[in-house]
């Protein structure tokens, strides 16, 4: 069989056919297993983010059954250094206070969990953005959910290892999109995962 794309394969997998390198016996039981389970695909609007101080990512994605995600809009809220962090986590708020006004169906909220920073001051600043981010969603009333990496990896590329290269252009195969993303291909991913993982 010829080697699929990423987009190939979640438009198989969305569609419920095979997957190449499903062969075996054991994969194939797993995966009639599967099959019987009841299907619930998630539908509806994710807001996924990158919390960062200087640099917050944040993608609209739409999922609808049937189709693949579509990523509606998407912005880098850069905040230059010389400004101060009181400022830098208003400017954070008001991104995603507008991003909610202007996606008013948005179901859900989804960012990237933090597992590992290099220092205490690095941890409390992230911290901050993160929780700019989450009071903005929560004042809202919009649910929040959080991600490991490797989980996030995973579900878009299919390796929990996989390079931040290798992951934008996974994201941008799946969504079909042209142009290349900075801060915004993780917010993408982040909803990304969401979507294809999130169980009721």
């Amino acid at each position: 069989m010829a080697k699929m794309s990423s987009r190939q394969l979640w438009t198989a997998k969305l569609a419920g056919k095979p997957l190449p390198g499903r062969s075996s016996p054991a994969a194939r039981g797993a995966d009639e297993a599967r099959a019987l389970l009841p299907k619930k695909t998630f539908a509806g609007l994710v807001l996924g983010i990158d919390p960062s101080l200087r640099g917050t990512g944040l993608a609209l994605v739409d999922f609808r059954a049937g189709r693949m995600p579509i990523l509606l809009k998407c912005v880098t809220v850069r905040v230059p250094a010389s400004r101060t962090m009181a400022v830098a986590l208003a400017e954070i708020h008001r991104a995603v206070a507008e991003f909610i006004a202007f996606g008013a169906e948005i179901r859900h909220v989804a960012l990237e969990r933090t597992i590992y920073v290099q220092n205490f001051q690095t941890a409390q600043i992230l911290g901050a953005a993160r929780g700019a981010v989450i009071a903005a969603a929560a004042l809202q009333g919009l649910p929040v959910y959080e991600y490991p990496p490797l989980r996030v990896k995973q579900a878009v590329t299919g390796r929990g290892r996989a390079s931040k290269e290798q992951m934008a252009r996974a994201v941008m195969a799946i969504l079909g999109h042209a142009r290349v993303l900075e801060d915004e291909s993780d917010a993408a991913g982040v909803a990304l995962c969401h979507g294809f993982t999130w169980q009721p």
